[in-house]
């Protein structure tokens, strides 16, 4: 059964849209409907949602910035995007952020329940080339080894430190007859756990060539649609991923780079575990200018995955997350929990001045702390013992209720105060919490 939001700022829409769901008779649990793109994240942040259906255009907070800022939150979330405008460019930036439709308005509810129908269908099957690998595919269908004329040069690009960079790299004409120009490169390697923690093999050693081809292949689905790059075998079995750009690319605007690669390796980690059972850690490196550095970020992807050591719990670990350069050497436990708690305190600092600002995101908050949204959230709730939103939540409930109870402020005021962009959404929120409505806890 599958749980599906519903937003657009027109209430007609979001009860017929939700109405026409009720009566389809696909497996869906629960719908939920946001007039706004600030109630649908309060929503997303709250709610195990597989499916959200978004208008593009809503007041301060778009469909668009509500995918990019859902894509953070569950990056495998399923999207549909409706418009009253046919624009190209819309479209565009919605099938980039990984839209799986974009239907125009008025909607033909025909259409719409095939679109829905369509998505759902796909949810609980492995992405298409793994389905080849893993049920034997179609009678011509023969899983092919990546041939080590390509993983070779390529894992020997990432080692290889250059004592002049301007000179050419051995093995140029390989790189450049495959596209590797960047100029600007990261870093991403995908740790597979073919043991448990017994170091007893969780596969039978025949099974584990293809449960590798097998992760590379969704690897590889995941990335068509997201990024330029070379996808292949690291020699401990493990698969290494060069990400590149251009200058074009590299600079276009309202690009999160970091958090465009962290999205994708939580899906790959996401995605491999559902389809194949198998647990891996993921290194991310920082982005650099220049081939000269490839093997600096190759080394900053593996230093990242040591911190799986004290965060066994984690899984995608990014390298600009970790303060390096206060360290002579990798910091010890105590160490590390010094950092850990030191972050934590700031960012609760940091909400609690700003808990009643409208549009408050947990990318801001840590933005101001200097690391990725998702290890803020992870150690946030790790040391608190909840998760960072519910905090925010519980900061803005506290101070309405106690303004509700000792003031004559009006709901829109009161909401106004605590950051909720509409009395409705605040007093959606409010229920919520308290199980009562504004007005019957005044009462």
């Amino acid at each position: 059964m599958y749980n599906i939001l519903v937003v657009d700022d027109e209430p007609l829409i979001c009860k017929g849209l939700a109405g026409l769901l009720n009566a389809s008779g696909l497996g869906i649990g629960k719908i939920i409907t946001a007039g706004s793109g600030e109630e649908a994240l309060d929503c997303i942040r709250m709610e195990e949602i597989d499916l959200l259906i978004t208008d593009i255009q809503m007041g301060e907070m778009s469909g668009i910035e509500l995918m990019h800022q859902a894509k953070i939150v569950k990056p495998w979330m399923q999207t549909i995007i409706i418009s009253a405008h046919e624009t190209f460019q819309y479209a565009q930036m919605a099938i980039r952020l990984g839209a799986r439709d974009y239907l125009i308005k008025p909607l033909n509810g025909e259409q719409f329940l095939d679109s829905v129908r369509s998505v759902l269908l796909k949810m609980d099957k492995p992405l298409p080339r793994t389905e080849e690998v893993l049920s034997g595919g179609h009678e011509d269908f023969r899983m092919e080894e990546p041939q080590p004329g390509f993983s070779e040069p390529l894992n020997r690009l990432l080692d290889v430190t250059v004592d002049h960079p301007d000179e050419p790299y051995p093995m140029q004409s390989f790189y450049d007859s495959i596209g590797i120009a960047g100029p600007y490169f990261a870093v991403i390697k995908v740790k597979l756990a073919f043991s448990g923690a017994d170091g007893e093999s969780a596969f039978p050693e025949k099974d584990i060539p293809l449960m590798q081809y097998a992760s590379l292949n969704i690897i590889k689905e995941l990335l068509d649609q997201e990024l330029n790059a070379q996808v292949f075998y690291a020699p401990d079995r493990s698969i290494n991923i060069l990400v590149q750009w251009s200058e074009e690319e590299y600079a276009e605007q309202h690009s999160n780079r970091i958090n465009q690669l962290e999205m994708i390796s939580r899906s790959m980690h996401h995605h491999i575990g559902k389809y194949l059972k198998i647990e891996c850690t993921v290194g991310i490196s920082q982005i650099l200018k220049g081939l000269q550095f490839v093997n600096v970020l190759s080394r900053q992807a593996d230093k990242a995955m040591l911190w799986t050591r004290e965060h066994g719990d984690y899984h995608i670990f990014y390298y600009g997350d970790f303060s390096w350069h206060n360290y002579a050497r990798d910091p010890n436990a105590e160490e590390l929990s010094t950092q850990s708690n030191r972050i934590v305190e700031q960012a609760k600092a940091y909400i609690e001045d700003n808990y009643n600002k409208k549009g408050l995101t947990i990318h801001e908050v840590a933005k101001r702390n200097h690391v990725s949204p998702n290890y803020l959230s992870y150690l946030f709730k790790k040391i608190t013992g909840f998760n960072l939103w519910e905090y925010v939540v519980k900061l803005r409930m506290e101070e309405s209720k106690s303004l509700l109870l000792h003031t004559d402020l009006r709901r829109y005021e009161i909401a106004e105060r605590v950051g909720y962009e509409s009395p409705e959404h605040f007093s959606k929120i409010f229920k919520k919490y308290f199980g009562v409505s504004p007005s019957d806890l005044k009462k």
